[in-house]
């Protein structure tokens, strides 16, 4: 297994990162366990959660079941050192956490305080804000974003307030390095200028969607991934789904995410099912598994940091463990940057 360094962290993490987040409502406490053994044996040492899930659907009375499940398999296992854990702190708007507060100095030591106690953990290796207090292009929201209405002195102070708090949480011991997630180039850049001016950690490392069908990733963030040694962690690589080619042709498996969110979070469009169409049959003519395909082609952007892939069952999860040797030729890249090219932003 390929190891990745977290940014200017010393943090080192395996290529490919277990998700999480239908572990508490699709995936019971003893299947994830049997997962977290598996992804171990495999060579993977990172595992990624955030205090809100499990999802399909988020809810109030789930928050926080998954921490409680993977605290359970450290309770168990006593393997803690064995893995490096990021958990994310749930940004505004959420009613169920915090009555939906904004992230703040206010909210931090009691969000990773919560944590630790279902983690079953005494520090957290990567501690995330899950979404920016002053909104997000992310989930679809690019086709109407407009960041007008923000003021750039309340996300200074904001920064500025946010990362003292999660200095004395360094200096506690209790988190290991910062990182973002659903964040632009511009906001990372205002936090590493921030953590400059007051000392807190730098941003070691941002998680954005990113796949075969997604790739908002590929300019401005990629830019500033590479110049400012922020690297990416890619979640849904397999597009909730839909680039393993199971809900082609209007099929909805049984327990599939599709069954509970009949619209994948927005990523369920006619021009969607076109371009997974192309990369299967690019699959089919490399003799590649389409799952194995889309997870390898995240290995050779140049500024991925781990590749967070979930898997409902042991089986889902086996198909997804045979890329982590699995190199594409030049002529699999290309036939997929022509795809990419016939199928440019299909939702």
């Amino acid at each position: 297994m390929k190891m990745k360094s977290l940014g200017h962290s010393r943090i080192e993490v395996s290529e490919f990162c277990l998700g999480s987040m239908t572990w508490g409502t699709q995936t019971n406490t003893n299947e994830a366990h049997d997962q977290i053994d598996r992804a171990l044996d495999a060579g993977i040492n990172f595992i990624d959660t955030a205090e809100m899930y499990p999802v399909n659907p988020v809810s109030e009375e789930t928050i926080g079941r998954t921490e409680r499940i993977i605290g359970l398999w450290f309770e168990r296992d006593e393997r803690r050192e064995d893995v490096i854990l990021a958990t994310k702190h749930s940004g505004e708007g959420l009613a169920a956490v915090r009555d939906g507060a904004p992230i703040s100095s206010a909210t931090i030591a009691e969000a990773i305080e919560g944590a630790l106690r279902r983690l079953k953990t005494d520090y957290i290796d990567l501690y995330q804000f899950h979404w920016p207090n002053r909104g997000s292009y992310m989930f679809r929201k690019n086709w109407t974003y407009d960041p007008s209405s923000q003021l750039m002195l309340d996300t200074k102070h904001h920064m500025e307030d946010a990362l003292e708090a999660l200095q004395k949480q360094v200096k506690r011991g209790t988190i290991r390095a910062f990182g973002l997630s659903n964040e632009s180039a511009w906001g990372t850049t205002k936090w590493i200028e921030a953590a400059e001016r007051v000392g807190g950690p730098r941003v070691a490392s941002v998680q954005n969607e990113y796949s075969l069908l997604c790739r908002l990733y590929d300019t401005d963030m990629a830019e500033m991934s590479l110049q400012e040694d922020v690297p990416l962690l890619a979640f849904s690589p397999l597009a909730a789904g839909l680039l393993t080619g199971k809900y082609q042709d209007g099929a909805v498996p049984a327990h599939s995410r599709m069954s509970l969110s009949s619209n994948l979070g927005g990523r369920k469009t006619e021009r969607a099912f076109d371009a997974v169409q192309a990369y299967l049959e690019i699959a089919q003519k490399h003799d590649l598994d389409p799952t194995q395909m889309a997870l390898a082609w995240c290995k050779t952007r140049p500024f991925m940091g781990s590749i967070i892939f979930g898997a409902t069952t042991m089986e889902q999860l086996e198909v997804c463990l045979g890329a982590i040797d699995l190199e594409l030729s030049a002529e699999v890249v290309a036939d997929i940057d022509a795809a990419h090219r016939a199928h440019p932003m299909p939702y």
